[in-house]
C-alpha cells in the first residue's frame, strides 16, 4: 500500500483506454456522510449510533450485527426522515467530476453501501451512476419499525456485487477499480484490479493497493493509465 499515485510504467494498473468499471463505497466515500448516523441525529440518538459506526468500520465489530443494533434505534421515525437526511448530504470533492470523466471513456460506475436505498436511489439518479445496491428499512404505517429488509449488505455481498456487474459489463478482473473506507470494503477492495483505501481506516489502508489522504475523488483519476 502507498498513498503515491502509481507510476505510468506500472503495467497492471486499469487504463481508461478501455472500458472499465469503478465500484466505490457511499457512506464517507462518494458522499462526505454517513447516513445512519444522520438518521441517528433525527432519533435523537446521533451520538450512540456514531459510535458504533466507527467501531464497525474500523472493523472492531461484526459489521451485520452492528447494523442491526443500530437500526433498532431508529424505530419510530417517520419515513418523511429520509427527505430531510437527503437534503443534509454532500458528496464528497471531486465525486461527480470522477463518474463524469469515467463515463466519458466508456466506464461504468457501482455503488455498494450498507445504508440505505432510501437516499443511495437519490444518489444515484443525482450522479448518473449506473449500478447500486444498498440495504432497505422496513416502513409499517409511514413509520420505520426498526429492522432492515432482506439480506444486509456486509463485506461478501459488496465483493460479489463488484464481480457480478464486471461481468455483466463485460470487464475483465484487470480493468476493475474498487475505492472505500471501511473494513467491510476490504473484500471487494483485494479483488479488485486496483483497491483504493479514501480517507480509510489503518485496516483499509494496509489492505489496499494505494490510499489517498485527501478528500478529493479526482485523485482516482491520476491512479489510472492512459494507453
Amino acid at each position: 500500500m502507498t498513498d503515491e499515485p502509481l507510476q505510468a510504467s506500472n503495467e497492471s494498473a486499469p487504463t481508461l483506454a478501455r472500458p472499465g468499471i469503478l465500484v466505490m463505497d457511499v457512506d464517507s466515500t462518494l458522499i462526505d456522510q454517513e447516513v445512519i448516523d444522520e438518521l441517528g441525529v433525527a432519533a435523537g440518538v446521533g451520538g450512540q449510533i456514531a459510535a458504533v459506526t466507527a467501531r464497525a468500520m474500523a472493523g472492531e465489530l461484526e459489521f451485520c450485527e452492528a447494523l442491526r443494533e443500530r437500526v433498532k434505534l431508529l424505530a419510530g421515525l417517520p419515513v418523511s426522515v429520509f427527505d430531510e437526511v437527503y437534503h443534509r448530504i454532500t458528496f464528497t470533492n471531486g465525486a461527480l467530476d470522477l463518474i463524469d470523466a469515467l463515463h466519458q471513456h466508456g466506464w461504468t460506475v457501482g455503488v455498494v453501501s450498507g445504508g440505505f436505498h432510501e437516499v443511495v436511489d437519490r444518489l444515484v439518479q443525482d450522479a448518473h451512476i449506473d449500478h447500486a445496491l444498498a440495504n432497505r428499512l422496513e416502513v409499517v404505517d409511514g413509520r420505520l419499525t426498526g429492522r432492515v429488509l432482506g439480506e444486509i449488505v456486509c463485506k461478501t455481498t459488496k465483493l460479489h456485487a463488484l464481480q457480478a456487474w464486471a461481468r455483466l459489463d463485460g470487464i475483465a478482473v484487470d480493468q476493475t477499480v474498487a475505492v472505500g473506507d471501511g473494513a467491510n470494503d476490504i473484500p471487494m477492495i483485494k479483488a479488485a484490479g486496483l483497491g483504493v483505501a479514501f480517507c480509510a481506516k489503518p485496516k483499509v489502508q494496509l489492505a489496499a493497493d494505494v490510499a489517498i489522504n485527501e478528500r478529493d475523488l479526482r485523485q482516482v483519476l491520476r491512479l489510472l493509465s492512459r494507453d
